[in-house]
């Protein structure tokens, strides 16, 4: 079990460490350093722990509000995504190790051990926010737009309220679809500790097991929230766009949904922050479908999740009290 040191606040607030569940793992990143913590097949846990060095250090412009967002995000992805990676090696589902691919081989050779890696990660970044914007944005549009070509005389607020009802549905489906997959559960699972782990901290509580449990598995500050809230602000944006500015042609309105992107992660990036600073009626509100929606991505864990959740938060607690607080 993890030091006791520094486990717990003696005045509760909210903290900015923030995790993600891996396989058999989490990740948690804190405001210096970030830990990835898996449970191995032999039930010993394996910790890699990392400094962080953010974008705003380097790049203090791109820590500015409604700058900060886009960047904060993709690093965001860049973290989980390497992190996901490096849980999903230790559940290899043969005894001996796979033999590396031809692809992989050639980025070994020009690029090097670690720069593969890099190009892996980055590689695997791409595709996954491709597959977002393609199923969540640009498929609901073709679907739409399929729909008003066999209806021609379609208004356009009738076509706009039809493309953010597709992109809801197809969104919901997603995460139903997810929920049922056996191992998807599992991670989901670990979602749960981790979740219950950082409200641990923030009710002030020592990080133990038994307090752990008992608390909330939804918390308002997660990703599946994040998720939720860009898909709302892209249906609200482009309404308000499309009613100013009539386009009827399909691939014109997918090539204005990919130029709101990057607006829409910005606002929703700096909304989340606000509704994550501040406990109100307005802020409950606004979380409220979120954490709904946590029902089918956040499952209830078992001690031994909850031990990996304990581990990964303590390690990357600041030296400096109060240093983590939102």
């Amino acid at each position: 079990m993890p030091n006791e040191k520094n486990q717990s606040c003696a005045t509760p607030y909210k903290t900015m460490i923030g995790g993600q569940a891996l396989i058999e793992g989490i990740m948690m990143l804190g405001p210096e350093k970030k830990a990835v913590v898996v449970r191995k097949p032999d039930g010993t846990l394996e910790e890699q722990v990392e400094e962080r060095v953010l974008i705003k250090d380097k790049h203090p412009a791109l820590g500015l509000p409604f700058l900060r967002g886009v960047f904060n995000f993709c690093s965001s992805l860049a973290n989980g995504v390497k992190a996901l990676m490096y849980s999903a090696s230790f559940f290899s589902e043969e005894d001996e190790p796979e033999e590396p691919t031809k692809f992989e081989v050639w980025l070994d050779k020009h690029l090097g051990s670690e720069k593969a890696a890099s190009a892996l990660v980055t590689f695997a970044v791409i595709l996954g926010i491709l597959f977002s914007v393609l199923l969540f944005f640009l498929l609901p549009t073709a679907l739409a737009g399929g729909v008003a070509w066999f209806f021609p005389g379609m208004p356009m607020w009738v076509r706009n309220l039809l493309e953010g009802a597709v992109r809801i549905v197809i969104f919901l489906a997603y995460l139903m679809l997810c929920s049922r997959m056996k191992d998807i559960r599992r991670v989901f699972s670990y979602h749960g500790a981790e979740h219950k782990t950082i409200f641990c901290y923030e009710h002030g509580l020592p990080l133990t097991v038994e307090n752990v449990r008992v608390q909330p598995k939804h918390h308002p500050r997660c990703g599946t929230s994040f998720l939720f809230v860009v898909i709302v602000v892209s249906i609200l944006l482009s309404s308000v766009l499309f009613s100013f500015v009539e386009v009827t042609n399909t691939f014109a309105r997918m090539g204005l949904h990919l130029l709101l992107l990057p607006v829409i992660v910005s606002i929703t990036y700096e909304l989340n922050r606000l509704v994550g600073k501040y406990d109100n009626p307005f802020t409950r509100i606004m979380t409220a479908p979120g954490l709904w929606l946590q029902n089918w991505t956040t499952f209830e864990p078992d001690d031994s999740m909850i031990e990996v959740g304990i581990r990964a938060f303590t390690l990357v607690l600041p030296e400096e009290k109060g240093k983590d607080e939102w």
